[in-house]
């Protein structure tokens, strides 16, 4: 009798112990609030991608400050330093209950992978790319969310689009330096390169001082990328016209890339950030393997993007930031006549104020105000567009919102 109490002793002991080492956390944010966006255009004409006008709009918007979402991560631990690991994470719209990211039911994150305290972390499936790992420091990742970020999210700052089928590896950290590379097979018969995505960079993160470099190159980005999360546009093949008109006239480029580069420095209880990145929209004209070219373009499609921006922490609960980005894309040459593309400028001012209620759930009122000039990607007068906010029918765009948001 002895003998099988302690037997059965044992045995709970070790059911005890293997629960310990795996563990299943349930987590979420829900961001709700109300927006004023001036110049809310109405819709786009499919031949000729120039805006119909609208007019201003109040709605009830989820996800602006932080991506609406809830997800599943796991760890189950192996031996030797080596650990299982995966994440589910779905985006959703608040005020509707929709799926967002073009309606994937695990649009935001889904990969599973292993884990080494002394290797790093190899991970499979949909994930961020580098650029968008290395983003904490653009205003889009501090207080400004996803409308606080360049037009149209251009550089993905804010990572609005992420990468499926990726091969990812992050390095473990040496002494505040880490680095990442990503790798996504295009999954196309007979033509490796066609739809393949790579990432990598580098970021240093010290007790005051943040600095990174990263890189992303996507090829027939229109299919690749951007169709990743289709946003119906109701133009026939372009995915990259619903996401912004800043670019979407680029659809048949081969390639996209994105250089992004910045640095920032805490000072006690405030914070000031540099950001430099530079986008291309390469070898424009690919209407087999990438997308429409109903403007002509040939060449490429270049942009630099300038961002300065600042966080101040008056007290414990309340916290002001603001920002300033100055974008301007290259002339783009077009076969047809009378399509002009001189390259657009974009003149972007934003700010917030945050108010925290306790350490989950806050408060926010966010302003930006966003000038262009120039002719954009749609060949003619360049429109405004806030973020990934709905573009302007014109050449400038204001939009405030006050919103509430959760983590769980």
């Amino acid at each position: 009798m002895k003998k099988k109490a302690t037997l059965f002793l044992a045995v709970c002991a070790l059911t005890n112990v293997v629960h310990a080492q795996t563990s299943v956390t349930l987590y979420g944010v829900f961001d709700e609030g109300l927006d004023f966006g001036t110049n809310v255009r109405g819709g786009t004409n499919a031949k000729t991608l120039r805006p119909i006008a609208g007019g201003n709009r109040y709605a009830l918007t989820s996800g602006a400050l932080q991506g609406s979402r809830w997800g599943l991560k796991g760890q189950e631990d192996l031996g030797s330093g080596l650990s299982a690991i995966f994440r589910l994470e779905s985006g959703f719209d608040g005020s509707t209950g929709k799926l967002a990211q073009g309606g994937a039911e695990f649009g935001r994150q889904a990969y599973v992978g292993i884990a080494s305290r002394h290797i790093g972390t190899l991970t499979l499936g949909r994930q961020y790319e580098t650029t968008g790992d290395y983003s904490s420091l653009n205003f889009g990742q501090q207080l400004g969310g996803v409308y606080a970020t360049r037009p149209g999210d251009l550089d993905n700052g804010s990572h609005s689009v992420r990468v499926n089928n990726a091969i990812k590896y992050t390095s473990v950290d040496y002494n505040g330096l880490n680095f990442t590379g990503l790798y996504s097979l295009g999954g196309v018969a007979g033509a490796a390169g066609r739809n393949q995505i790579y990432s990598m960079g580098a970021e240093y993160k010290g007790s005051s001082f943040t600095t990174f470099v990263a890189f992303l190159r996507v090829s027939n980005p229109n299919n690749a990328f951007f169709g990743d999360n289709p946003s119906g546009t109701g133009v026939a093949g372009n995915n990259m016209i619903g996401a912004s008109p800043v670019y979407g006239g680029y659809s048949s480029a081969n390639a996209y890339e994105v250089l992004s580069t910045g640095a920032g420095y805490v000072f006690s209880s405030a914070r000031v950030n540099l950001i430099y990145s530079h986008t291309d929209f390469k070898s424009l004209g690919d209407v087999t393997k990438s997308g429409p070219n109903l403007l002509g373009y040939t060449g490429n499609a270049s942009f630099n993007s300038f961002e300065i921006n600042g966080t101040y922490q008056i007290t414990p609960a309340v916290a002001i930031a603001a920002a300033y980005d100055y974008t301007s894309g290259a002339p783009v040459s077009s076969r047809i006549a009378g399509i002009n593309a001189s390259g657009a400028t974009y003149n972007q001012i934003a700010g917030v104020v945050q108010y925290r209620l306790s350490k989950r759930t806050d408060v926010y009122l966010q302003s930006i105000y966003q000038r262009a000039s120039g002719n954009d990607s749609t060949g003619g007068p360049a429109t405004a567009q806030v973020g990934t906010f709905t573009a302007s029918s014109n050449d400038r765009q204001f939009v405030t919102r006050i919103g509430l948001r959760h983590l769980f």
